[in-house]
């Protein structure tokens, strides 16, 4: 699940960074988060399938339920780091100016 979630999350960014290719807001610091834990994942199942062979494709329901909560996790954690990215950066802006007006 943790791979799913975080392949459909690149996917999703790399979509929207490919449509706007708006480097103002860095959407491609996303989806180099993204990817990477898409990757990591990949890896991850590897060894995993490795060690565990076709009990692998069988998971029990709780092990499926921490694992959507794992990538969920990821996805809101990179989401986080995105906009704290964002807003040190300020490439609009906008924090500066509401700063300045204050």
């Amino acid at each position: 699940m943790t791979l799913l979630i975080t392949v459909f999350a690149a996917v999703t960014a790399t979509a929207a960074w490919y449509k706007k290719n708006d480097r103002e807001m860095m959407l491609g610091i996303l989806c180099w988060m993204f990817w990477g834990a898409s990757l990591m994942w990949l890896v991850d199942a590897i060894f995993e399938y490795a060690e565990l062979r076709a009990e692998y494709f069988t998971p029990a329901l709780q092990d499926m339920i921490n694992d959507t909560f794992l990538g969920l996790s990821v996805v809101a954690l990179a989401l986080v780091i995105w906009i704290v990215v964002l807003l040190i950066k300020d490439p609009k802006g906008v924090v500066k100016a509401r700063l300045k007006k204050k």
